[in-house]
């Protein structure tokens, strides 16, 4: 990386052409198919994270709104062109979108960084093309949804003999909230499976980061799927979402976010004995054990945890160190995070950009804070730069205790917590002192140490030698208060999916 000031950082590019253009029109909830406005005037800014600056607005959508949503998506599940669809056809039609996304993804990766602070080149590798794969994948679903028939031993009247089966039948209406700091892709994480197996949707992004998720409505529409299969309601999580959440005809609620909201969505949707996925927050360990090579290990330490500006659910937040490595592995940890360029999501040499709001830039700094109260020092970073926009410098944190804030809680920024260990079993149990378990990785090169370490880690993915690689046939999801249920692979049919058996006299 290249050794530039942390605190010089570049004025934010101008949009494109497509781009500007976009965020000139007004922006309105996607409900049976058409563009309409909310029942309220309210509107909620949306702001460029690299400036504070406003760049649009959305509806703040009321519970009328979100009665005229699922309403519309309950009728094009029940009748209409949707519920008569063959498999095939809604396979196509993933298709179709997942085609309309690569045509536009210089455009949809410009926005994401705009709307959520990550840079453009970041967005144009991963999270854009990653989006395309997604719907691909789960396209090739749509045809394989099975169900099967068994033998029985019922004992009814002499002579009498059945012949049952069962089959998977889309759940119904889904109500999917996503969070900020992967809009575009979280979006393609929920509706792909939910469109794949006949459902229909009523999307709410977050309020931060709603502009690559309309303009994907945009191009659900224009890839010819039915009114009220996909509708999509912006508005904040504590009035939009909970009126989704607690909504009668909702069938099924898929939530990606902070485990704190994940638990009050939980308790809402008993009322209505709803279906409920959750993948929630994490604290993820990253062990490094003595006999791994150490450059590869400083580059995905590093990685692991400064990624996407820290704002990810697995970031590897907390880093285990064998004794013996422990100093050369935090100097150059620390050192790669010294040595990061920060600035604007569009400026091409950006290599981290900003938090996604100023909120978030604050929650961080006061983790910062609260570390070195309670004797942490700080050997990189800790700190915001002197400038515009909702920036923290890429921070390590040394000599920190198993009860700080820093090491219990999800800090979901660039700030790396660091602690030595002895022996595997002591790793193990450090590792698996959290309530969160989403994630862990394992840095070496003994078969027979990775062999020993991973069946102990209490976390719904481990890394071997990398960490944070998702792929779309990998399931992914949470043990403990990470959440249940599992995102993607043949697993997540599962979770759209109702069992209905049949038992025929014959």
């Amino acid at each position: 990386m290249n050794a530039v000031p942390q605190s010089t950082i570049a004025a934010q590019p101008a949009p494109s052409a497509r781009v500007a253009e976009f965020l000139k029109r007004p922006r309105r909830l996607l409900i049976g198919g058409e563009w309409v406005e909310a029942q309220s005037s309210k509107r909620i800014p949306v702001m460029d994270p690299a400036t504070g600056k406003e760049i649009a607005s959305v509806p703040d959508a009321s519970a009328e709104d979100v009665n005229r949503a699922v309403a519309a998506a309950r009728a094009a599940f029940e009748k209409g062109p949707w519920a008569d669809m063959l498999p095939a056809q809604r396979e196509a039609l993933l298709w179709k979108l997942s085609d309309l996304i690569d045509q536009h993804a210089d455009e949809l990766a410009e926005l994401e960084s705009l709307n959520n602070g990550k840079t453009k080149f970041m967005a144009s590798i991963i999270d854009v093309p990653s989006t395309r794969d997604y719907f691909r994948y789960m396209a090739g679903w749509a045809t394989k949804i099975e169900g099967s028939t068994f033998q029985t031993s019922i004992h009814g009247p002499p002579g009498m003999k059945f012949h049952t089966y069962f089959t998977r039948e889309p759940v119904g209406v889904v109500a999917q909230i996503i969070p900020w700091n992967f809009p575009l892709a979280m979006a393609a994480w929920k509706l792909g499976p939910a469109l794949a197996t006949g459902c229909t949707v009523v999307l709410k992004p977050a309020e931060q980061t709603p502009l690559t998720a309309l303009r994907l409505g945009e191009l659900i529409i224009e890839a010819g799927f039915p009114p009220g299969v996909v509708n999509i309601v912006t508005g904040h999580g504590e009035t939009t979402g909970a009126a989704l959440v607690a909504h009668p005809d909702v069938n099924k609620i898929a939530f990606t976010g902070s485990t704190e909201v994940g638990k009050i969505i939980n308790k809402a949707a008993t009322d209505t004995v709803k279906r409920v996925t959750l993948e929630l927050g994490g604290k993820s360990p990253v062990i490094v054990f003595p006999d791994v090579d150490l450059d590869s290990v400083v580059g995905g330490a590093a990685n692991a945890i400064f990624f996407n500006s820290g704002q990810v659910c697995a970031a590897g937040s907390r880093l285990f160190a064998h004794k013996s490595v422990f100093d050369k592995v935090v100097e150059g940890v620390s050192n790669a995070a010294s040595t990061i360029r920060l600035g604007p999501g569009l400026d091409p040499q950006t290599q981290m950009g900003p938090l996604v709001s100023r909120e978030q830039q604050e929650r961080v700094l006061g983790y910062i804070q609260s570390g070195r109260k309670e004797g942490a020092a700080i050997v990189t970073g800790g700190e915001a730069p002197p400038h515009e926009g909702y920036y923290v410098k890429p921070t390590v944190m040394v000599n920190v205790k198993p009860d700080m804030k820093v090491v219990r809680e999800e800090i979901f920024g660039p700030v790396l917590v660091a602690q030595r260990f002895e022996d595997i079993d002591e790793i193990a149990a450090m590792a698996n002192d959290t309530p969160y378990g989403l994630a862990a990785s394992v840095w070496s090169n003994d078969v027979r140490t990775v062999n020993r370490i991973v069946p102990k880690l209490r976390a719904g993915t481990v890394w071997v030698n990398c960490h944070g690689f998702v792929d779309p046939a990998m399931p992914f999801g949470g043990f403990k208060q990470s959440g249940f249920g599992r995102e993607h692979g043949r697993v997540v049919l599962d979770q759209y999916t109702e069992i209905k058996s049949v038992c025929m006299a014959v």
